[in-house]
């Protein structure tokens, strides 16, 4: 029986194939570089909240004011502030945070159209990062909470990868916030009657992975009220 690898080999040279298995091999390493660097400059930071959102929103826009605001209240609460590193909203998180005189680190990410970093990163903790789920390591291990702002694909990726890892159990349970009910309730009742009441494909206690806030100041107590509930320090 021919293996698959054998079929493949087949569509190439053998000094062509040799040079994929060496490339994929090396892809290893450049990986590990990237775990390596962002645990070194991570590892310090203090309690930090991730804020996420949309990258086009510009100064003019409502979440662009308000994730610069949440931003500048986590700091006086304490905490530091994670963010993609890019424009939008991560920029405003970022602005916020430089403005409270809190920790602002920025996780940038490599795209064909080359997302650049914004200028409220503190300049010892910007990362850029080739692999989207490298990145999404750093968010997740080194967050003490997420607070959402309404976005795009990249957005919902972050924050059901999330809700996920805590539901399963493979990353302790911490706050999730989602800002901005006219933009989320839909997908929220969605959740709730379509894939909670209707096909059971989660349970009901699932429903509480997730808080849906309106302002800044509702979203911050969510944090601290989190952390003085269980009585933990907001710190990994």
């Amino acid at each position: 029986m021919v293996s698959d690898e054998d079929k493949i080999k087949k569509a190439f040279n053998q000094k062509t194939w040799n040079e994929i298995k060496a490339s994929d091999s090396w892809q290893i390493f450049k990986v590990m570089a990237e775990f390596v660097e962002g645990f070194e400059k991570m590892a310090s930071i203090g309690p930090c909240v991730s804020i996420f959102g949309s990258a086009r929103s510009g100064p003019d826009n409502k979440y662009y004011q308000l994730a610069e605001e949440i931003a500048h209240k986590l700091t006086q609460s304490g905490y530091g502030v994670i963010t993609g590193g890019g424009p939008g909203i991560m920029e405003a998180a970022n602005k916020g945070a430089q403005r409270g005189d809190g920790i602002s680190v920025g996780l940038n990410i490599e795209l064909p159209f080359e997302q650049s970093s914004n200028p409220y990163i503190d300049h010892d903790k910007l990362i850029t990062f080739k692999h989207f789920f490298v990145r999404k390591v750093m968010f997740q291990k080194y967050a003490q909470g997420f607070i959402v702002l309404p976005g795009g694909f990249g957005t919902f990726d972050e924050f059901f990868e999330s809700a996920t890892l805590i539901q399963t159990g493979k990353i302790g349970k911490f706050p999730i916030v989602l800002v901005g009910r006219a933009f989320w309730s839909g997908l929220v009742e969605w959740i709730q009657n379509v894939v909670q009441m209707e096909q059971r494909n989660i349970s009901p206690e699932d429903l509480d992975l997730f808080t849906l806030v309106e302002t800044a100041d509702e979203a911050v107590e969510v944090i601290n009220k989190f952390y003085s509930r269980y009585l933990l320090s907001p710190n990994f």
